[in-house]
């Protein structure tokens, strides 16, 4: 059994192999389907211990689709392209953060 190259992990899925953009999508259109409210974050030199990341532009109330999250995710990385991003879903109604996963790492091509 071959073990994942040692680095710093975060989140449940980054003890995972990389998602590819189509596990992405799924992730986020299961996002979509709960009800969550999606929203991109993003840090330069993020803690295991961190909790809180800078949010990218305001949460998206109006995402109807994957893609919709997947556009805001690449000009993100346009941007910060020395940052890892990730995507949160927040649940209105028990008014806490129940998603997050990374979908870009610095220095691994992927949009």
């Amino acid at each position: 059994m071959k073990t994942l190259p040692k680095e710093k992990r975060y989140e449940t899925l980054s003890y995972l192999p990389p998602l590819t953009d189509q596990q992405i999508a799924l992730q986020i259109q299961y996002m979509l389907d709960q009800g969550y409210i999606p929203a991109v974050e993003f840090e330069k030199d993020p803690k295991p211990t961190d909790h809180h990341w800078t949010m990218w532009k305001l949460p998206l109330f109006s995402a109807n689709s994957p893609q919709d999250v997947l556009n805001e995710v690449r000009e993100c990385r346009q941007e910060y392209s020395d940052s890892y991003i990730r995507v949160v879903g927040f649940d209105n109604i028990k008014q806490c953060q129940t998603v997050s996963f990374i979908v870009y790492k610095p220095g691994v091509s992927r949009f």
